[in-house]
């Protein structure tokens, strides 16, 4: 049996010009969360139809 992914939390990711929660990931927790997340991923926004700063937004 495989081990389950302990340490590892869904997140959301919210356009930072919408509002919109468009993207789920799952990140590691274990030592906090990484400095390449805090800041926000550019990622694709349909709404807007470009790519926008996306952040972190737990529920």
């Amino acid at each position: 049996m495989a081990k389950k992914a302990a340490g590892r939390e869904y997140v959301w990711l919210q356009c930072s010009e919408t509002g919109d929660l468009n993207y789920r990931i799952s990140v590691n927790t274990r030592g906090g969360i990484p400095e390449g997340l805090q800041g926000g991923l550019k990622k694709y926004c349909p709404r807007v139809r470009r790519h926008t700063l996306h952040k972190i937004k737990r529920k």
